[in-house]
């Protein structure tokens, strides 16, 4: 074995993952690009998005609830090393609004949603449902990818506001029926400590996490393999990926809009 191997593969590895990341990047430039163009499929954006808002309210409902909860009690647990409980309020607001509201939702869609689009796009290309759509003259991008993206730019950013409000509600609950925090106090420490800045980073950061989960279900189940084994190999790399480019662009974001 070659002491150069390791390197090569690592090399091969990273150029893979750019070409991937390139071809992504024309996808979505080529969605773009059919997003003002006629025609346009208003019976599918609005599956779209029952499917992506809707139908993930209890899932992103649950997942803030817990993870507020929790908050506090570390919080609480942490403050007290430094005397410094009274911070719980303001410290589960901004944390739940500007990085574990957004975050969360954005896994939690990838999660459910990516998987679904992909799953769903690679079987018609399995059934040969896209070749039937060629052949009628409808433009696969412009039916199946242009509604669902659009869906999940428009929809995500309201579900991080729900998902948002119900972690402070969970935090708020666990600090007043558990941890003996005043309930009029808290809320004023709450909202006294969040700015508009806080909330309007949240939504900017659900809608290109929205945009991202959507278009890479619909790249990779475009671009899926034959047969189940494609299907399920389409369903795991798009959420994989789609994971992976949420919490890098949540990363990017937070430098932007906080950075200074």
């Amino acid at each position: 074995m070659s002491l150069l191997s390791p390197i090569a593969a690592l090399g091969r590895v990273t150029l893979s993952g750019l070409a991937q990341v390139g071809r992504i990047t024309l996808y979505a430039a080529a969605t773009l690009a059919h997003l003002v163009r006629p025609p346009f499929y208003p019976r599918e954006f609005l599956s779209a998005l029952l499917n992506v808002g809707w139908l993930s309210l209890p899932v992103v409902g649950l997942t803030a609830l817990f993870t507020g909860g929790a908050l506090a009690l570390q919080i609480y647990a942490g403050g007290q090393r430094f005397s410094a409980e009274a911070v719980v309020p303001q410290i589960v607001a901004i944390g739940m609004v500007r990085e574990l509201g957004p975050v969360l939702v954005g896994l939690m869609i990838a999660a459910r949603v990516t998987s679904s689009i992909a799953a769903e796009i690679a079987t018609m290309k399995v059934t040969e449902q896209i070749d039937a759509l060629v052949t009628l003259s409808t433009h696969p991008m412009k039916y199946l990818t242009v509604p669902r993206v659009l869906a999940g730019f428009l929809t995500v950013p309201l579900l991080v506001g729900v998902g948002d409000i119900i972690g402070i509600l969970g935090g708020f609950t666990v600090a007043t029926g558990q941890l003996g925090f005043n309930k009029a106090s808290y809320i004023q420490n709450t909202v006294d400590f969040l700015e508009l800045p806080d909330v309007v980073s949240s939504l900017i950061k659900g809608a290109f996490f929205g945009f991202i989960a959507t278009l890479v279900g619909c790249y990779h189940g475009m671009n899926s393999g034959r047969g189940a084994m494609g299907v399920g190999q389409a369903t795991k790399n798009a959420v994989a990926m789609a994971s992976i480019l949420i919490l890098a662009a949540n990363f990017l974001l937070t430098s932007v809009l906080f950075g200074s």
